[in-house]
């Protein structure tokens, strides 16, 4: 399948590549799929976890299992946002560093935003996708 994505960071922006994502990605028309936002459940109803970094863990699983079922892959990620109750360095270093593993060199664009709480009290972490369905 041909790329019909197109990754930008343009010189007259900061460059986001050295943090692992892209400022602007241009998606030619076609179908998407809009992956709502995954946290730290999973499908057989386990205990969420207590760590930021076994929360990202499963969220990427269910993100995993998302492209899956649209028969995607990272490369076919157009914008994911990511929500976390504690935004900080730190915590921004632990999630990214499981994403960029689960991206595989794959830059999409990326917004992270602060939250004062998510959809459960233990909630620690959020992460929606628009996704191009491969033809």
């Amino acid at each position: 399948m041909p790329d019909t994505l197109i990754r930008m960071n343009p010189a007259t922006l900061p460059d986001a590549g050295k943090a692992g994502y892209s400022q602007i990605t241009v998606a030619d028309p076609g179908r998407l799929a809009f992956v709502s936002g995954q946290v730290a459940w999973a499908s057989e109803g386990s205990v969420v976890p207590e760590t930021l970094e076994a929360q990202t863990k499963q969220v990427i699983e269910n993100l995993s299992r998302a492209l899956e079922a649209v028969n995607a892959g990272p490369r076919d990620i157009v914008q994911m946002r990511i929500y976390m109750t504690d935004l900080n360095d730190e915590n921004m270093g632990i999630a990214m560093t499981q994403i960029a593993v689960f991206l595989d060199g794959v830059k999409p664009s990326l917004t992270g935003v602060g939250v004062a709480d998510l959809a459960g009290p233990d909630l620690k972490i959020e992460v929606e996708m628009i996704v191009q369905i491969p033809t």
